[in-house]
């Protein structure tokens, strides 16, 4: 089999890659190869809306099978790529196929990193995974037959999954290992608001906490309890693990191509060797944020200007970049990132990055549920976390991908529209 471009991987940046190319002009073949048996499909709405019964998996999927033909786009499902030669150009596949292809892509995303603890070394029932549509799956099955829940992680998987479980109606208590919730996302005056408002809908949450020991049934091979650090013993039907990701980053190294926390790509989602490109969770990058957003150097010193970025706009927008790159056209990655969790009644959503702030600005409406956090540098706007209030998330998107600033002082009025205040 020959292709011109072959996408390896098939989730947002892959699909998103291959309809870019469409869309710019690219009028080569295209193949895209994924190792899930699926149709590509969306991953945010796993922990939410999908695990909750809100959607069906129908409603999850990017596009048709129709439109995959008539874009002249080849889709290899349920298809693993073990092996790639770049001297040949030359992928192999699980099962032996070979496909010959002019220029290579590595969309290859991220894993779920492994919980390991006394106990799990049976590999016992109940534990579970959410990161694919087959881990989403699963744990759905079991819900109906489970009461008590353990979440490993505080992150956004973890806290959005416990939310939906805890709304089903089931008892979940989130095991936390450092002192905050979502303490890499959010500054510590979001992340208490966020766990005053988790403990009060009723989820128990320990933070400061270790995982010890699993307390497994030997007769059915099932978890029955967690034994924690703090000398707790919680009974667990059901254990969720939500402890992060590991970039897939095998076949980069197989091509020698330089890995560090991701597989290392410039401005234009090209690899180390300038040929092969790569997209989406799997990569690191110069941070894309515009240039007077970025963290100034210290005493002469440049900051590291590597970043991984995990969100759906970041592999969009990256998957655009990607694409003109193959086209010929030197377009630099640029944009400010922005991110997204739901968890109940809370829609957090973020723009921009805050590292390097220096003060913050609140904006609270409490009867509403509002609240926005805004982060400065000196009298530069950098970022901000809005909880259920989108209209000063916009706003602040806005500003900072135009280079504009929303004064500081003006936006401490809660009942000021930042919009109506940038500059």
């Amino acid at each position: 089999m020959k292709t011109d471009v072959l996408i390896i991987g098939a989730s947002q940046a892959g699909v998103q890659l291959a309809i870019s190319l469409r869309e710019d002009g690219f009028t080569g073949t295209i193949t895209m190869v994924g190792e899930e048996n699926h149709r590509p499909y969306q991953r945010p709405a796993l922990s939410k809306e999908f695990l909750a019964g809100e959607v069906e998996s129908e409603q999850l999927i990017f596009r048709s099978n129709e439109f995959w033909a008539e874009q002249r786009i080849t889709l290899l499902k349920n298809t693993r790529i073990t092996a790639v030669d770049g001297t040949t150009k030359t992928a192999t596949t699980d099962t032996g196929e070979q496909i010959r292809y002019g220029r290579l892509v590595l969309a290859t995303g991220a894993r779920a990193r492994t919980l390991i603890a006394p106990g799990l070394e049976t590999d016992p029932s109940g534990v579970h995974y959410l990161r694919t549509a087959d881990d989403a799956l699963e744990l759905k099955a079991a819900v109906p037959d489970v009461q008590h829940v353990v979440v490993i992680g505080g992150g956004f998987i973890g806290l959005e999954a416990a939310c939906s479980l805890h709304g089903m109606g089931k008892t979940v208590t989130v095991i936390e290992a450092g002192p905050r919730l979502v303490g890499r996302a959010v500054s510590a005056e979001v992340a208490e608001l966020f766990l005053d408002k988790h403990r009060e809908r009723g989820l128990d949450i320990r933070l400061e906490t270790g995982l010890e020991v699993v307390e497994v049934d030997q007769h059915t091979n099932s978890i029955t309890a967690v034994n924690l650090s703090d000398g707790g013993r919680v009974p667990a039907d059901l254990l969720l693990v939500g402890i992060g990701v590991i970039p897939n980053t095998e076949l980069a190294e197989q091509l020698e191509l330089k890995v560090d926390g991701g597989i290392v790509v410039d401005e234009y989602a090209r690899t180390s060797d300038g040929h092969t490109l790569a997209v989406g969770d799997c990569t690191t990058l110069p941070n894309p944020l515009p240039d007077h957003l970025k963290v100034p150097p210290v005493h002469g010193t440049p900051a590291s200007d590597q970043v991984r970025i995990e969100s759906v706009n970041h592999a969009i927008e990256q998957a655009k970049t990607a694409s003109q790159t193959i086209l010929g056209r030197h377009v630099r990655y640029e944009s400010v990132p922005w991110f997204w969790s739901n968890q109940a009644d809370l829609r957090l959503q973020i723009a921009g990055l805050k590292d390097g702030y220096t003060d913050t600005v609140t904006r609270s409406v409490p009867e509403k549920n509002k609240h926005t956090v805004l982060y400065y540098r000196g009298n530069e706007l950098l970022a901000a976390d809005c909880i259920n209030a989108p209209l000063d998330f916009m706003a602040v998107r806005q500003a900072l991908t135009a280079g504009k600033n929303i004064p500081a002082d003006a936006a401490a009025d809660p009942n000021t529209m930042l919009k109506k205040v940038t500059c």
